[in-house]
């Protein structure tokens, strides 16, 4: 059995659910407390991805904010992957990612991501057009509709990034 190990940033504005997204990922659980992330909030996980291959995922929990600072560009150090995190019911997370995404292609290269566009339980409430979305999937842009609340689409999209890291 081979374990590699691989460094995955989360990365968007505050308050759009990263911390959320890792506490379902990482132990199956929900908290409605808000708790705002300060500097980087670390946790792992082991995921199978083939028969004879696992990877221990050490996910960084950065925290939110709509530009890289300094001191969250010598986080991104290291990094294998990403996953973007917007908020469906706030459209300028949705603008801020795009952004972020930029600068870090730009800061370290194409790297292996996945978004998630988060709180789809409040699909109701959402603030993303469609067009964009769906502008962004042709480009090859693997989006994700999830929520931490039930779950959604979590446990696929951090293994579709997995298996991106590994091909």
């Amino acid at each position: 059995m081979k374990i590699l190990q691989k460094k995955i940033c989360l990365i968007g504005d505050f308050g759009v659910g990263k911390t959320s997204l890792v506490g379902r990922f990482v132990n199956n659980e929900f908290s409605d407390k808000y708790l705002t992330t300060v500097g980087v909030k670390m946790d792992t996980k082991l995921v199978e991805v083939e028969a004879e291959l696992k990877v221990k995922l050490v996910l960084w929990d950065i925290a939110g904010d709509s530009s890289l600072t300094a001191k969250v560009k010598s986080y991104l150090r290291g990094t294998s992957g990403f996953v973007f995190v917007a908020d469906g019911t706030r459209f300028i997370t949705v603008e801020s990612l795009f952004m972020l995404k930029a600068e870090i292609d730009v800061l370290l290269g194409a790297k292996p991501f996945v978004i998630l566009i988060n709180k789809y339980d409040l699909i109701e409430q959402w603030d993303v057009p469609q067009a964009l979305i769906d502008e962004k999937i042709t480009q090859n842009w693997p989006i994700f509709y999830s929520s931490a609340k039930t779950g959604e689409n979590i446990e696929t999209a951090f293994l579709t990034l997995c298996n991106k890291m590994v091909e």
